[in-house]
């Protein structure tokens, strides 16, 4: 997580530190300088930490300078106070970045730090309100966050991607400026890093569509959510499997070191069952226990709003049937249907390429992944199907690849590929969670889609990854 140090003071600067905890991301620890000790409604000690002394004494401020941060935020009234809190900072850090809000046209020469005029903000907000006069791209529209610029970070989950793949709904990619020009995107256009999209839409949806941008590796089950979900129905599996299945839901949490779990059991009945399963109960389990008669379908979505789960759990038993599969679909989270195929001697995460372009919509969550539990990325391409899609996934996975210092394997067959997969001893196989997965497999066979013909792998591990944002 990235350390912010805000140093502020006046009416400015406490109305910019509400913002900040009314609108902060969830990968950033503020730590926050104020003059005078004030109560914080509502922010969150994980990821705030206030200080109260003068930040012009050095003495005081040496101990916070200690710590390395990505950047400072400077808003102060005195600018005799602005210049002596950059002084001190610089005693110890040279090239930090520092921001300062430039209320009294301050000339600081230094290459590291970035003015922004007060002035020049209150003009251009005001030139909003007369009539017949041009406005900037950051005041267009209601000012409420409808039209937003965001630059594309190196491992992006939108880095090589083409525009047409991502699921705009909602919301848009109005342009791309890249190397200072301007591209009007079509479905065709491959997103680079260090591109700087203009994008367009509703509010939320756009800060949602903000953090998956800036996502990085090593996080997953972000940018779904912080947990993982596994959910246990005792009518449904029996005491072993159960069991089993807890020990490696417990591994695979373990795996993702940023992630904590929450184990739901509903329908208990086995009271020898129940009291074992409480016994792993841990700083990072929680058991969350059902006694009412109900079905997967009537906690599930409750639960991934109440405890912000990122990835569910589930048994291939309970995965099986389709109301099940159709209440996952609507969670529009991860979901890792679990075998009883050993999950902690993995090698490969599979993929089983079709002519449709989904892979590339998910294809930075099945990286973080793979690198997180270990594992290398296969490919398989079969090649007696149409392959103009299929090369433009394989040239976006290469790109990755590259990117994120992973290798993968392409392998190409002339044979059934689903065949071949069922002689090997073990797996895991990601699919993108489309409404292909949720219908019924009786005429499935007839497909030649992977998504619908999954249940032909049903004993291997699957992780099925949503492709809507």
């Amino acid at each position: 997580m990235k350390k912010i140090l805000i140093i502020a003071d006046g009416i400015v600067g406490t109305h910019f530190i509400d913002r900040v905890i009314d609108t902060y991301t969830s990968e950033n620890i503020y730590y926050v300088i104020e003059p005078k000790i004030r109560e914080h409604t509502g922010a969150n000690p994980a990821q705030f930490k206030f200080f109260s002394f003068d930040p012009t004494s050095l003495y005081k401020i040496t101990n916070i300078l200690k710590m390395e941060f990505v950047q400072v935020v400077i808003i102060m009234q005195s600018k005799a106070d602005v210049e002596y809190t950059i002084k001190n900072i610089r005693t110890f850090k040279k090239t930090l970045r520092i921001i300062i809000l430039d209320m009294h046209e301050n000339s600081l020469q230094d290459p590291y730090i970035h003015s922004v005029s007060a002035n020049e903000l209150l003009a251009s907000r005001m030139i909003d309100y007369l009539p017949n006069v041009p406005v900037i791209a950051q005041n267009v529209g209601k000012g409420e966050g409808e039209i937003m610029e965001v630059l594309v970070p190196f491992s992006s989950t939108f880095v090589y991607r083409h525009v047409g793949v991502i699921d705009q709904k909602n919301w848009k990619i109005a342009a791309i400026y890249r190397n200072n020009e301007l591209k009007l995107p079509t479905t065709r256009t491959m997103i680079h890093p260090n591109d700087l999209l203009l994008i367009i839409g509703e509010p939320l949806v756009l800060k949602s569509v903000y953090k998956t941008i800036k996502r990085e590796l090593g996080q997953f089950p972000a940018p779904f959510g912080s947990r993982i979900y596994f959910c246990i129905d005792m009518h449904k599996d029996d005491y072993e499997s159960i069991i089993q299945m807890l020990e490696r839901a417990v591994y695979i949490n373990n795996s993702f070191t940023s992630s904590s779990m929450v184990v739901k059991v509903i329908n208990p009945g086995n009271i020898t069952l129940l009291r074992e399963i409480k016994g792993y109960s841990s700083k990072r389990v929680d058991i969350d226990i059902c006694y009412e008669n109900v079905g997967i379908e009537s906690v599930v979505l409750d639960d991934i709003k109440k405890y912000h789960i990122g990835l569910v759990i589930v048994s291939q038993k309970l995965f099986n049937y389709n109301h099940v599969r159709r209440v996952l679909y609507e969670c529009n989270v991860p979901v890792l249907k679990l075998t009883l195929q050993s999950f902690e001697n993995l090698k490969d995460v599979v993929l089983l390429l079709t002519d449709n372009r989904d892979f590339e919509k998910v294809s930075t969550a099945i990286f973080d992944i793979a690198q997180q539990i270990k594992c290398n990325i296969e490919l398989i391409n079969y090649l007696n199907e149409n392959q103009d899609e299929k090369k433009q996934v394989i040239e976006h996975f290469r790109s990755l690849s590259s990117i994120f210092s992973k290798n993968i394997k392409i392998t190409e067959l002339s044979q059934n590929p689903i065949r071949l997969l069922n002689t090997r001893e073990n797996f895991l196989q990601c699919l993108p969670f489309t409404e292909a997965i949720i219908g019924s497999n009786v005429f499935s066979w007839l497909s030649t889609d992977s998504e619908q013909l999954y249940h032909n792998l049903d004993r291997y591990n699957q992780i099925f990854i949503p492709v809507r944002i």
